[in-house]
């Protein structure tokens, strides 16, 4: 059982990953690589997109089990919509948080032969102005108001190009350069991180993706 346990284990689809978001002065970055691995090892897609627009104001970055990730935001958007529905007016971001942050607990709760790990980052704004969280794989929650990054990647590069550069009041402009250099600096050290960037802006003006790159890493003579 528990061989049958570890051999589906590793023959999950895994994110693996660098997600960053930041602070700035004048809205709110999200960022993250593009590969997804089979177990840690195997690279099975190079051009998946771990940052989704889940409303006109609130975008998530993903990181953890595919099927876990996926399942997760597919009802949490169907949960926004309802609740615009009956309410006739969008919901907070912190809700929306809230609501995953509740989802991913129960799901990692769960039963299970596989672990149900992800890890999001949540960002959006609202009638309060801008806000950033850390969702955490076990279902807590934390707002965040400069940095922060997840996934394997985080701890190969992407902190330490935060903690060096990152100042409080950057702007979206340079903050994107800086997101930039911390998913490189992550991919650079990280097997399971790659493939290219997809980096989102939130402001005053919504939601835009300013950089979608996939890396070309074929030889030619």
């Amino acid at each position: 059982m528990l061989a049958d346990s570890k051999m589906k284990e590793e023959n999950t689809l895994k994110t693996g990953t660098t997600t960053v978001g930041i602070v700035c002065s004048d809205g709110i970055i999200l960022a993250a690589d593009k590969r997804v691995t089979l177990g840690g090892g195997y690279i099975v897609n190079q051009d998946i997109e771990k940052v989704i627009i889940l409303t006109d104001n609130i975008a998530v970055t993903m990181a953890g089990n595919v099927s876990d990730v996926q399942l997760l935001l597919k009802l949490l958007k169907a949960e926004i919509q309802i609740k615009k529905m009956r309410r006739e007016k969008e919901g907070t971001v912190k809700e929306a948080a809230n609501l995953l942050a509740r989802m991913v607990y129960n799901n990692i709760r769960k039963m299970s032969m596989l672990p149900g790990i992800s890890h999001f980052l949540l960002a959006g704004k609202d009638e309060t102005g801008m806000h950033l969280y850390d969702i955490y794989p076990d279902g807590s929650i934390n707002e965040v108001k400069t940095f922060v990054a997840s996934g394997s990647g985080s701890v190969y590069g992407a902190y330490s190009v935060f903690d060096t550069l990152y100042k409080e009041g950057i702007n979206i402009n340079d903050g994107i350069k800086l997101v930039v250099k911390a998913i490189n600096a992550a991919m650079q050290r990280d097997t399971a991180s790659g493939g290219g960037i997809d980096v989102i802006t939130i402001t005053d003006k919504g939601i835009k993706k300013v950089l979608a790159k996939q890396m070309n890493t074929k030889l030619e003579i």
